[in-house]
Protein backbone atom coordinates (compact mmCIF):
# COMPACT_ATOMS: atom_id res chain seq x y z
CA UNK A 1 0.00 0.00 0.00
CA UNK A 2 1.77 3.31 -1.29
CA UNK A 3 1.05 6.74 -0.40
CA UNK A 4 2.46 8.22 -3.10
CA UNK A 5 3.86 11.54 -3.29
CA UNK A 6 1.70 14.04 -0.55
CA UNK A 7 2.19 17.11 -2.40
CA UNK A 8 -1.02 17.20 -4.52
CA UNK A 9 -2.82 15.92 -1.82
CA UNK A 10 -1.29 18.88 0.21
CA UNK A 11 -2.80 21.27 -2.60
CA UNK A 12 -5.65 19.92 -2.73
CA UNK A 13 -6.50 20.70 0.92
CA UNK A 14 -4.73 23.91 0.68
CA UNK A 15 -7.28 24.96 -1.57
CA UNK A 16 -10.18 23.88 -0.17
CA UNK A 17 -9.21 24.58 3.64
CA UNK A 18 -6.96 27.56 3.62
CA UNK A 19 -3.70 28.66 4.62
CA UNK A 20 -0.77 26.85 3.36
CA UNK A 21 0.20 23.69 5.71
CA UNK A 22 2.73 20.17 5.30
CA UNK A 23 0.90 17.34 5.11
CA UNK A 24 2.75 13.92 6.01
CA UNK A 25 1.39 10.78 5.61
CA UNK A 26 1.49 7.31 6.75
CA UNK A 27 0.04 3.87 5.86
CA UNK A 28 -2.40 2.34 8.58
CA UNK A 29 -3.67 -1.43 9.32
CA UNK A 30 -7.01 -2.16 8.77
CA UNK A 31 -9.81 -0.64 7.17
CA UNK A 32 -11.51 -3.37 5.10
CA UNK A 33 -11.68 -3.08 1.28
CA UNK A 34 -10.29 -0.03 1.80
CA UNK A 35 -6.85 1.64 1.79
CA UNK A 36 -6.25 3.60 5.27
CA UNK A 37 -3.69 6.40 5.63
CA UNK A 38 -2.70 8.44 8.67
CA UNK A 39 -2.74 12.18 7.49
CA UNK A 40 -1.13 14.94 9.34
CA UNK A 41 -1.72 18.55 8.40
CA UNK A 42 -0.29 21.34 10.52
CA UNK A 43 -1.94 20.63 14.09
CA UNK A 44 -4.90 18.73 12.78
CA UNK A 45 -5.10 14.70 12.88
CA UNK A 46 -6.67 12.66 10.30
CA UNK A 47 -7.73 8.88 8.91
CA UNK A 48 -7.73 9.08 4.86
CA UNK A 49 -9.86 5.94 3.57
CA UNK A 50 -8.89 5.64 -0.13
CA UNK A 51 -10.96 2.71 -2.52
CA UNK A 52 -7.81 0.47 -4.02
CA UNK A 53 -5.67 1.69 -6.72
CA UNK A 54 -7.09 0.38 -9.97
CA UNK A 55 -10.07 -0.14 -8.27
CA UNK A 56 -13.43 -0.66 -10.74
CA UNK A 57 -16.11 2.20 -10.90
CA UNK A 58 -18.37 0.42 -7.93
CA UNK A 59 -15.17 0.09 -5.73
CA UNK A 60 -14.19 3.55 -6.39
CA UNK A 61 -17.94 4.48 -5.90
CA UNK A 62 -18.52 2.76 -2.60
CA UNK A 63 -15.77 4.94 -0.88
CA UNK A 64 -17.40 8.30 -1.86
CA UNK A 65 -20.76 6.56 -1.01
CA UNK A 66 -19.65 5.79 2.73
CA UNK A 67 -18.60 9.52 3.06
CA UNK A 68 -22.30 10.90 2.11
CA UNK A 69 -23.65 8.76 4.85
CA UNK A 70 -21.20 9.96 7.29
CA UNK A 71 -21.55 13.46 6.37
CA UNK A 72 -25.65 12.71 6.73
CA UNK A 73 -25.43 11.21 9.92
CA UNK A 74 -22.79 13.39 11.22
CA UNK A 75 -25.42 15.35 13.66
CA UNK A 76 -27.48 12.65 14.57
CA UNK A 77 -26.64 10.94 17.99
CA UNK A 78 -24.57 8.38 16.83
CA UNK A 79 -20.98 7.73 17.91
CA UNK A 80 -18.96 8.31 14.16
CA UNK A 81 -15.67 9.81 13.55
CA UNK A 82 -16.48 12.56 11.90
CA UNK A 83 -16.01 12.93 8.16
CA UNK A 84 -14.03 16.07 6.79
CA UNK A 85 -14.43 16.12 2.75
CA UNK A 86 -13.91 13.52 -0.03
CA UNK A 87 -12.11 14.03 -3.43
CA UNK A 88 -13.75 12.22 -6.30
CA UNK A 89 -10.47 13.01 -8.54
CA UNK A 90 -7.79 9.91 -9.23
CA UNK A 91 -4.87 12.30 -9.26
CA UNK A 92 -4.63 13.64 -6.03
CA UNK A 93 -4.12 10.97 -4.22
CA UNK A 94 -3.94 7.82 -6.47
CA UNK A 95 -7.75 7.23 -6.56
CA UNK A 96 -10.85 8.65 -5.04
CA UNK A 97 -10.67 8.66 -1.12
CA UNK A 98 -12.50 11.14 2.17
CA UNK A 99 -10.63 12.46 5.15
CA UNK A 100 -12.27 11.91 8.76
CA UNK A 101 -11.50 12.74 11.82
CA UNK A 102 -8.50 10.76 13.54
CA UNK A 103 -10.47 8.64 16.64
CA UNK A 104 -7.76 7.63 19.51
CA UNK A 105 -9.58 4.18 19.94
CA UNK A 106 -8.67 0.65 19.40
CA UNK A 107 -10.63 -1.98 17.85
CA UNK A 108 -11.31 -5.13 19.49
CA UNK A 109 -10.08 -8.59 17.49
CA UNK A 110 -8.23 -11.47 18.75
CA UNK A 111 -6.97 -9.36 22.13
CA UNK A 112 -8.63 -6.77 24.36
CA UNK A 113 -6.71 -3.70 25.26
CA UNK A 114 -3.93 -4.39 27.98
CA UNK A 115 -5.40 -2.16 30.37
CA UNK A 116 -8.84 -3.96 30.34
CA UNK A 117 -7.27 -7.10 31.71
CA UNK A 118 -6.98 -5.51 35.15
CA UNK A 119 -10.91 -5.15 35.26
CA UNK A 120 -12.47 -8.17 34.22
CA UNK A 121 -15.71 -7.04 36.02
CA UNK A 122 -15.93 -4.08 33.51
CA UNK A 123 -15.70 -6.46 30.55
CA UNK A 124 -19.66 -6.84 30.08
CA UNK A 125 -19.50 -2.85 29.52
CA UNK A 126 -18.02 -3.27 25.81
CA UNK A 127 -20.46 -5.50 24.61
CA UNK A 128 -23.40 -3.23 26.43
CA UNK A 129 -22.49 0.04 24.40
CA UNK A 130 -22.11 -2.50 20.91
CA UNK A 131 -25.59 -3.14 21.62
CA UNK A 132 -26.33 0.37 22.39
CA UNK A 133 -24.96 2.36 19.58
CA UNK A 134 -26.76 -0.03 17.68
CA UNK A 135 -29.98 0.87 18.85
CA UNK A 136 -28.62 4.51 17.95
CA UNK A 137 -27.94 4.01 14.66
CA UNK A 138 -31.80 1.78 13.85
CA UNK A 139 -32.71 5.15 15.46
CA UNK A 140 -31.52 7.23 13.02
CA UNK A 141 -34.00 9.09 10.96
CA UNK A 142 -32.63 8.21 7.78
CA UNK A 143 -35.43 10.19 5.85
CA UNK A 144 -34.85 13.50 7.61
CA UNK A 145 -31.34 12.94 6.52
CA UNK A 146 -31.48 12.13 2.61
CA UNK A 147 -31.01 8.71 2.58
CA UNK A 148 -33.78 7.13 0.60
CA UNK A 149 -32.19 5.94 -1.96
CA UNK A 150 -30.52 3.59 -0.12
CA UNK A 151 -33.66 1.52 0.58
CA UNK A 152 -33.31 -1.90 -0.45
CA UNK A 153 -37.22 -2.10 -0.99
CA UNK A 154 -37.43 -3.30 2.82
CA UNK A 155 -36.76 -6.59 4.23
CA UNK A 156 -37.73 -8.50 1.30
CA UNK A 157 -34.55 -6.90 -0.98
CA UNK A 158 -32.18 -7.86 1.95
CA UNK A 159 -33.57 -11.21 2.76
CA UNK A 160 -33.89 -12.46 -0.38
CA UNK A 161 -32.19 -16.19 -0.50
CA UNK A 162 -31.85 -16.69 -4.59
CA UNK A 163 -29.78 -13.16 -4.70
CA UNK A 164 -27.09 -14.91 -2.23
CA UNK A 165 -27.68 -18.46 -4.19
CA UNK A 166 -27.04 -16.92 -7.99
CA UNK A 167 -23.67 -15.27 -5.96
CA UNK A 168 -22.80 -18.23 -4.70
CA UNK A 169 -22.84 -20.18 -7.77
CA UNK A 170 -21.30 -17.30 -9.27
CA UNK A 171 -18.18 -18.52 -7.82
CA UNK A 172 -17.50 -21.56 -9.33
CA UNK A 173 -16.24 -22.84 -6.33
CA UNK A 174 -17.39 -26.16 -3.90
CA UNK A 175 -20.76 -27.60 -3.72
CA UNK A 176 -22.35 -26.34 -0.48
CA UNK A 177 -25.59 -28.80 -0.54
CA UNK A 178 -25.76 -27.42 3.38
CA UNK A 179 -26.20 -23.94 1.63
CA UNK A 180 -28.55 -24.88 0.06
CA UNK A 181 -30.57 -26.99 3.17
CA UNK A 182 -30.60 -24.00 5.35
CA UNK A 183 -31.64 -21.67 2.37
CA UNK A 184 -34.99 -24.08 1.68
CA UNK A 185 -35.95 -23.67 5.68
CA UNK A 186 -35.37 -19.79 5.09
CA UNK A 187 -37.62 -19.83 2.50
CA UNK A 188 -40.23 -21.84 3.92
CA UNK A 189 -40.38 -19.67 7.36
CA UNK A 190 -39.93 -15.95 6.81
CA UNK A 191 -40.62 -13.50 9.46
CA UNK A 192 -42.80 -10.59 8.99
CA UNK A 193 -41.21 -7.51 7.58
CA UNK A 194 -39.48 -5.28 10.32
CA UNK A 195 -39.78 -1.06 9.69
CA UNK A 196 -36.72 -0.18 7.38
CA UNK A 197 -33.82 1.36 9.63
CA UNK A 198 -30.18 2.54 8.71
CA UNK A 199 -28.29 -0.30 8.99
CA UNK A 200 -24.27 -0.77 8.79
CA UNK A 201 -24.11 -3.94 7.13
CA UNK A 202 -21.27 -5.00 9.03
CA UNK A 203 -21.77 -4.59 12.88
CA UNK A 204 -19.25 -6.46 15.12
CA UNK A 205 -16.73 -5.46 17.90
CA UNK A 206 -13.66 -4.65 15.42
CA UNK A 207 -15.85 -2.54 13.63
CA UNK A 208 -16.17 -0.01 16.43
CA UNK A 209 -13.14 1.80 18.03
CA UNK A 210 -13.06 1.34 22.40
CA UNK A 211 -10.86 3.90 24.18
CA UNK A 212 -7.92 1.96 25.37
CA UNK A 213 -8.08 2.72 29.18
CA UNK A 214 -10.23 1.03 31.48
CA UNK A 215 -12.99 0.63 31.45
CA UNK A 216 -14.16 -0.28 28.63
CA UNK A 217 -15.97 2.84 26.53
CA UNK A 218 -17.01 3.20 23.14
CA UNK A 219 -15.45 5.77 20.79
CA UNK A 220 -16.68 5.13 17.51
CA UNK A 221 -18.45 2.75 14.87
CA UNK A 222 -16.20 2.40 11.93
CA UNK A 223 -15.94 1.10 8.16
CA UNK A 224 -19.38 1.90 7.19
CA UNK A 225 -19.06 0.95 3.57
CA UNK A 226 -22.18 -1.62 3.94
CA UNK A 227 -24.19 0.52 5.29
CA UNK A 228 -27.76 0.95 3.90
CA UNK A 229 -31.28 1.13 4.52
CA UNK A 230 -32.71 -2.57 5.33
CA UNK A 231 -33.83 -4.65 8.04
CA UNK A 232 -32.25 -3.84 11.71
CA UNK A 233 -32.32 -7.33 12.96
CA UNK A 234 -29.93 -8.56 10.34
CA UNK A 235 -27.44 -6.05 11.80
CA UNK A 236 -28.04 -7.77 15.46
CA UNK A 237 -27.81 -11.20 14.47
CA UNK A 238 -24.55 -10.69 12.44
CA UNK A 239 -23.29 -8.98 15.83
CA UNK A 240 -24.06 -11.40 17.76
CA UNK A 241 -22.18 -14.22 15.55
CA UNK A 242 -19.09 -12.69 16.89
CA UNK A 243 -20.08 -13.17 20.89
CA UNK A 244 -16.61 -13.42 22.53
CA UNK A 245 -18.25 -15.82 24.69
CA UNK A 246 -19.22 -19.51 23.92
CA UNK A 247 -22.35 -18.32 22.41
CA UNK A 248 -20.75 -16.96 19.28
CA UNK A 249 -20.06 -18.69 15.92
CA UNK A 250 -16.79 -16.95 15.39
CA UNK A 251 -15.54 -15.77 18.92
CA UNK A 252 -13.05 -12.94 19.44
CA UNK A 253 -11.08 -11.91 22.32
CA UNK A 254 -10.77 -15.35 23.64
CA UNK A 255 -7.54 -16.99 21.88
CA UNK A 256 -5.53 -14.15 22.63
CA UNK A 257 -3.87 -12.73 25.87
CA UNK A 258 -5.19 -10.34 27.07
CA UNK A 259 -8.62 -12.11 26.39
CA UNK A 260 -12.18 -10.94 27.80
CA UNK A 261 -13.23 -12.53 31.08
CA UNK A 262 -16.04 -15.15 29.85
CA UNK A 263 -17.97 -15.43 32.69
CA UNK A 264 -18.51 -11.73 33.15
CA UNK A 265 -20.35 -11.32 29.82
CA UNK A 266 -23.83 -10.65 29.31
CA UNK A 267 -25.51 -14.14 27.45
CA UNK A 268 -26.97 -13.83 24.19
CA UNK A 269 -30.92 -13.52 25.55
CA UNK A 270 -29.48 -10.45 28.01
CA UNK A 271 -27.81 -8.29 24.86
CA UNK A 272 -31.40 -9.17 22.88
CA UNK A 273 -33.53 -7.90 25.86
CA UNK A 274 -31.42 -4.79 26.42
CA UNK A 275 -31.53 -4.07 22.29
CA UNK A 276 -35.45 -4.44 22.29
CA UNK A 277 -35.88 -2.61 25.42
CA UNK A 278 -33.29 0.14 23.80
CA UNK A 279 -35.51 -0.19 20.41
CA UNK A 280 -38.55 -0.65 21.30
CA UNK A 281 -38.45 -3.53 18.14
CA UNK A 282 -39.69 -6.50 18.05
CA UNK A 283 -37.08 -9.38 18.41
CA UNK A 284 -39.22 -12.51 18.87
CA UNK A 285 -38.11 -13.87 15.66
CA UNK A 286 -34.35 -13.08 15.85
CA UNK A 287 -34.23 -17.04 15.91
CA UNK A 288 -34.40 -16.96 12.35
CA UNK A 289 -31.96 -13.45 12.02
CA UNK A 290 -29.44 -15.43 13.23
CA UNK A 291 -29.50 -18.58 10.82
CA UNK A 292 -29.87 -16.24 8.35
CA UNK A 293 -26.93 -14.15 9.31
CA UNK A 294 -25.10 -16.65 9.40
CA UNK A 295 -25.92 -18.61 6.26
CA UNK A 296 -25.60 -15.17 4.88
CA UNK A 297 -21.62 -14.74 6.36
CA UNK A 298 -20.52 -18.02 5.01
CA UNK A 299 -21.36 -17.71 1.41
CA UNK A 300 -19.92 -13.95 1.62
CA UNK A 301 -16.77 -15.71 3.22
CA UNK A 302 -17.23 -18.58 0.32
CA UNK A 303 -16.34 -16.32 -2.09
CA UNK A 304 -13.35 -15.42 -0.37
CA UNK A 305 -12.37 -18.87 -0.40
CA UNK A 306 -13.34 -19.99 -4.17
CA UNK A 307 -11.08 -17.15 -5.21
CA UNK A 308 -8.29 -18.66 -3.06
CA UNK A 309 -8.63 -22.08 -4.50
CA UNK A 310 -8.44 -20.56 -7.93
CA UNK A 311 -5.23 -19.39 -7.19
CA UNK A 312 -6.56 -16.03 -7.55
CA UNK A 313 -5.55 -15.42 -3.95
CA UNK A 314 -2.31 -15.81 -1.62
CA UNK A 315 -3.81 -14.54 1.55
CA UNK A 316 -3.67 -17.35 3.78
CA UNK A 317 -6.43 -15.76 5.54
CA UNK A 318 -8.62 -16.57 2.40
CA UNK A 319 -8.04 -20.63 3.06
CA UNK A 320 -9.40 -19.67 6.42
CA UNK A 321 -12.49 -18.72 5.36
CA UNK A 322 -13.49 -22.18 3.91
CA UNK A 323 -13.05 -23.64 6.95
CA UNK A 324 -15.09 -20.29 8.58
CA UNK A 325 -17.77 -20.93 5.95
CA UNK A 326 -18.14 -24.50 6.89
CA UNK A 327 -18.60 -23.45 10.69
CA UNK A 328 -21.09 -21.04 10.34
CA UNK A 329 -23.21 -23.56 8.11
CA UNK A 330 -23.06 -25.93 10.39
CA UNK A 331 -23.82 -23.39 13.29
CA UNK A 332 -26.87 -22.18 11.38
CA UNK A 333 -28.12 -25.65 10.68
CA UNK A 334 -27.83 -27.15 14.36
CA UNK A 335 -29.79 -23.79 15.05
CA UNK A 336 -32.42 -24.71 12.92
CA UNK A 337 -32.59 -28.35 14.37
CA UNK A 338 -33.21 -27.09 18.30
CA UNK A 339 -35.29 -24.42 17.63
CA UNK A 340 -35.04 -20.44 18.36
CA UNK A 341 -32.66 -20.62 21.36
CA UNK A 342 -34.80 -17.88 23.24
Amino acid sequence: MRAGSPEPLRRFLDARLGDRQPVAVEPMRGGGSCEVFAVTRGAERWVLRRAPQHANATSAHDVLREFRILDAIKDEPVLIARPVLACADPEVFGSPFYLMERIAGVPVRSRIPGAWAARPDTHGLALEQLVDALAAIHAVDWRGCGLEDLSRSGAEGERRTERWLAQLDGYGGRELPEARQVAAWLDADQPPDQPAALCHGDYKLDNLLFAPQAPPRLLAVVDWEMAAVGDPLVDLAWALIFHPGPEGTLRLGVTGEPGFAVDRLPDRAALVKRYTEASGRDTAALGWYEVFARWKLAVVLEGSYAKFLRGHSDKPVHEYFGRQADLLLRDAATLIDRGDPL
